[in-house]
C-alpha cells in the first residue's frame, strides 16, 4: 500500500511559502520543515526548536489542555495557570452558591491556602508526537473493507501506544490525520489536582454575555486563573494537602509592551474540529441536518431556561453554565448557516469537485482509484439524511434537551445488576448513582425541565416523520393540543427521578420492577433505543463517506503535488500565526483593530445583567488608574484582534509575540466569519483576543491580589 508519509513532507516542503501566514492550524513536529521561515519574516524570533522540542523546554511544555475543551497556559514557575473565564464558567458555577456566588461577585485567592480545589477538572501536557504512518499502513491493504481496516487501525494503534506507555503514568494514543492518511503516536501527561484560583465577576468576565458573544468590537475580561499541583517529585497525584504547585519545564513571560497594527502573533493550542474537507453534499447536510436540528431545539429550550433564570437568582446560578453551553454553539450554527450561504461557499466546492472529476478522468489508474469517490459520497449522504435528522432531534430534544430522560439512562447499570441479582454489582451501582445525584440535583428545577420536555417533544413531533417516533410517543395523546404537556405533567408527577429525596429514597432499597416502571426511566430507554436504531440505519453510509472522505483528500493531495494541505483540527496541539490587524466587516464598515475601557462605559446598561458594569471599575476608569498596564497613549486596552486561524477549543489560547512573550488571550471568533470551520475566509476571519494588560489591571489594580502578579515573570 502506497505510504503518505514522504508524499505530505514533500507536499509541505514544497509549498510552504506560498500560503498566507493567516490560515492554517499546523502540527508541531512540522513547523521546521513547513513554515519557520515564513514565521520569521514575520517577526517571529525563535527557533523552531525553542516552540517545539522533546528534549529540552520549550514554548509547548506551556501549554495545557484544561479540562475537556479548552486551552490554558502556565504563567509562573509555581503552576499558575490562565484560561478564559468562559473556559473555567462550568468549575466556577459548581464551586459557588448562593451564598457564595463566585460567578457573580469573583473570586481571588490571596494565598495557596486560599485556593480552591477543584473536582473532576484536569490539566494535560502534550509530551511529544511521532508520526507511525509507516507502522500502521504496513498492516494495512487495498484488499480490506473500510470495517476490516478501521478495526486493523484500531488494533494497530493500541499495540503501539501500549508499547509506549509500559508502565508509566503516561497516557498514549494514536490518532489519525488528513482523513486517515497520516497517523500520530500522542504522549500525555495528566495531572488531576488542579484548584481554583482567581477569575472576575461575570460582569467583567462574560461582559456582554450572549448579545455579544461572536461578536466584534467586543469589550471582555474573558479570563480565570487556576494552579496545577504534584506531588513531591513532581508527578502527578490526585488531590491532597500535601501536594505541591507543579514547576513546570517553561512559563510564558507576559509582555507589558503592547502591539501595533500588522505585529506578528501565534497562537498554540487545542482545536477542537474542523470540516474543511467536506464535499458539497456533506456541506448541505451540515447546514440543514446537524445545523437545523440544533438551532430549532436549543432555541426552544433556550428561551424556557431563561425564563426561569429571570425568575430566581437560585435558579440562574443552577442553568447559567448549562445555558453558556447550549447557546454558544447555538449562536454558532445560526452565524455558520448565515456565513456559508453569504459566501457560497458549496457552489465552490461544486467547482472543485467539477476539476477534481476532470483530473480523475484523464487517467485510467486514477478512475481505478477515484473515480468512484464523489459518486458515493453523493449517494451515501443522501440515502442516510432522513435517519440522520431523526437522529439528531433525538439527540437534541430528548437525550440533551430534556435533563430527567438522560439522568434516569445512568441507571441502567442497576437495572442490569439488580436483573442479575449480584448484590456486589448493586452495590456498587448504588454508591455511583448517589455520587451522579449529588451533582444533577444540585443544579436540576425540576418544573423547568417538565416544561422543556412537553416543548421539545412537542417540536419533535412536529418536525420528524412519524415512522421515527419512540415508542412511548403511543401513550401521548397526540390529537390533543395539551398531549405532550398531560404527558410531561403526569411523568413529572409519578418518576422517581424528579427530586433527590425520592431518588435517595429508592436507592436506599431498590426494585427492579420499581425502576423498569418509572416513567422517565422508560421514556429515557425508549429514546435510547430509537438512537441506536437510527445509527444503525446510517452505519453503512457512515463507513462509505468514511472512506471516500480519505480518498478524496488523497485524491486532491494527488492533483496538486505542489500545494501544503494542512490538516483539520482534531484537538491536538496545534499553532497558527498570523498578524494583529483591522478587517473591514461589509461596505464601509471597517473595524478598528482593538478596543479600549471606554467602550465598557458606553455599552453599560444598569438594569441589564449582560452589560451591567461594577462600581469599581468606574472608580478606575473615571480617574483613570491603570497603573504600568496603560497602552503609550494612556488608554486602557481591552481586546484586539488577529487574523489566527483558530476554533473551538483554542479557547484561552496564549497569543504570543515574535518573542514568546504572552500579549493576549484567544476567547472567540467574528460574527462574519463563522462558516471558517469549513471554509476560511482571509479577508474576514478574526481571532477575538484579551490584551494581557486588561487581564493584569483587574487582577492588580481591581482585586488587589498583587501575590498573583509577583510570581509572574513581567517584560515591561
Amino acid at each position: 500500500m502506497k505510504r503518505m508519509t514522504a508524499v505530505l513532507v514533500a507536499l509541505v516542503i514544497g509549498f510552504a511559502g506560498t500560503l498566507k501566514a493567516d490560515e492554517g492550524m499546523w502540527l508541531l513536529p512540522l513547523i521546521k520543515k513547513l513554515n519557520i521561515e515564513k514565521m520569521q519574516e514575520k517577526g517571529l524570533k525563535l527557533s523552531a526548536e525553542e516552540i517545539y522540542s522533546v528534549n529540552q523546554s520549550s514554548l509547548k511544555d506551556a501549554i495545557v489542555i484544561f479540562g475537556g475543551g479548552c486551552t490554558g497556559e502556565l504563567i509562573s514557575d509555581q503552576g499558575l495557570i490562565l484560561t478564559n473565564h468562559h473556559c473555567g464558567y462550568g468549575t466556577i458555577q459548581e464551586l459557588s452558591s448562593v451564598e457564595d456566588n463566585y460567578l457573580e461577585d469573583g473570586f481571588w485567592a490571596k494565598s495557596l491556602e486560599e485556593e480552591i480545589p477543584a473536582p473532576g477538572l484536569s490539566v494535560t501536557f502534550m509530551k511529544r508526537m511521532e508520526d507511525v504512518t509507516e507502522k500502521i499502513e504496513a498492516g494495512l491493504t487495498d484488499e480490506m473493507s473500510e470495517v476490516q481496516r478501521m478495526a486493523a487501525v484500531d488494533s494497530i494503534s493500541k499495540h503501539i501506544a501500549d508499547s509506549v506507555k509500559g508502565d508509566t503514568h503516561y497516557r498514549t494514543l494514536v490518532r489519525d490525520f488528513y482523513g486517515g492518511n497520516q497517523y500520530y503516536l500522542i504522549v500525555y501527561e495528566v495531572f488531576n489536582d488542579v484548584r481554583f484560583v482567581g477569575a472576575p465577576p461575570s460582569s467583567i468576565g462574560k461582559f456582554g454575555h450572549d448579545t455579544d458573544n461572536w461578536m466584534w468590537p467586543r469589550h471582555t475580561g474573558d479570563f480565570s486563573m487556576f494552579r496545577v499541583y504534584a506531588d513531591a517529585e513532581g508527578n502527578p497525584a490526585e488531590y491532597s494537602p500535601e501536594n505541591k504547585p507543579l514547576k513546570p519545564a517553561h512559563h510564558l513571560p507576559i509582555s507589558l509592551k503592547g502591539y501595533e497594527k500588522d505585529d506578528f502573533a501565534m497562537t498554540l493550542g487545542f482545536p477542537g474540529s474542523t470540516e474543511r474537507y467536506l464535499t458539497s453534499w456533506g456541506i448541505d447536510e451540515r447546514v440543514n441536518i446537524f445545523n437545523y436540528s440544533l438551532i430549532n431545539p436549543r432555541g426552544v429550550k433556550q428561551e424556557i431556561w431563561q425564563e426561569a433564570m429571570n425568575s430566581s437568582e437560585k435558579i440562574r446560578l443552577q442553568y447559567a453554565s448549562k445555558y453558556s453551553r447550549s447557546s454558544n454553539y447555538w449562536k454558532n450554527s445560526i452565524g455558520m448557516n448565515r456565513g456559508l450561504k453569504n459566501l457560497n461557499v458549496i457552489a465552490k466546492k461544486q467547482k472543485l469537485e467539477e476539476q477534481f472529476s476532470e483530473w480523475v478522468n484523464e487517467n485510467a489508474d486514477r478512475k481505478a482509484k477515484y473515480g468512484e469517490v464523489l459518486t458515493e459520497l453523493e449517494t451515501a449522504y443522501s440515502e442516510r439524511a432522513p435517519f440522520y435528522l431523526a437522529q439528531n432531534f433525538v439527540r437534541e430534544c430528548m437525550l440533551r434537551g430534556t435533563e430527567i430522560l438522560s439522568f434516569a439512562l445512568s441507571a441502567r447499570d442497576l437495572e442490569k445488576a439488580l436483573e442479575e441479582e449480584d448484590e456486589e454489582k448493586i452495590s456498587a451501582a448504588v454508591e455511583a448513582l448517589k455520587e451522579a445525584g449529588k451533582e444533577f440535583y444540585k443544579d436540576y428545577h425540576a418544573a423547568t425541565d417538565q416544561k422543556v420536555m412537553s416543548a421539545l417533544f412537542n417540536l419533535y413531533f412536529d418536525e420528524i416523520d412519524a415512522k421515527f417516533y419512540p415508542s412511548f410517543f403511543e401513550d401521548i395523546k397526540t390529537e390533543k393540543e395539551d398531549g405532550f404537556e398531560t404527558f410531561a405533567s403526569k411523568l413529572f408527577k409519578k418518576s422517581l427521578f424528579v427530586n433527590s429525596d425520592d431518588f435517595n429514597s429508592f436507592l436506599e432499597n431498590p426494585k427492579l420492577k420499581t425502576l423498569q416502571k418509572d416513567p422517565a426511566y422508560k421514556a429515557g430507554k425508549s429514546t435510547l433505543d430509537l438512537y441506536f436504531s437510527l445509527w444503525e440505519k446510517t452505519r453503512e453510509s457512515n463507513m462509505t463517506i468514511t472512506k471516500n472522505h480519505r480518498l478524496f483528500i488523497a485524491g486532491l493531495q494527488a492533483m496538486n503535488p505542489d500545494k501544503v494541505y494542512y490538516d483539520d483540527a482534531n484537538f491536538s496541539m496545534r499553532l497558527s500565526y498570523g498578524e494583529v490587524g483591522d478587517y473591514e466587516a461589509r461596505d464601509a464598515v471597517i473595524y478598528k483593530h482593538y478596543t479600549t475601557l471606554k467602550g465598557v462605559m458606553e455599552k453599560e446598561k444598569p438594569d441589564d445583567y449582560e452589560f451591567a458594569v461594577p462600581e469599581r471599575l468606574k472608580e478606575l476608569y473615571e480617574s483613570k488608574d491603570y497603573g504600568r498596564y496603560a497602552n503609550e497613549d494612556g488608554r486602557m486596552y481591552v481586546n484586539f484582534t488577529t487574523d489566527n486561524d483558530i476554533t473551538g477549543g483554542n479557547s484561552g489560547s496564549p497569543v504570543i509575540n515574535g518573542e514568546g512573550h504572552l500579549f493576549g488571550l484567544a476567547f472567540d471568533g467574528n460574527w462574519e466569519a463563522m462558516s471558517g470551520d469549513i471554509a476560511f475566509e482571509q479577508e474576514l476571519q478574526k481571532c477575538i483576543n484579551v490584551d494581557i494588560r486588561y487581564v493584569l489591571f483587574i487582577i492588580d489594580k481591581y482585586a488587589g491580589a498583587t501575590n498573583l502578579i509577583d510570581e509572574m515573570t513581567i517584560v515591561e
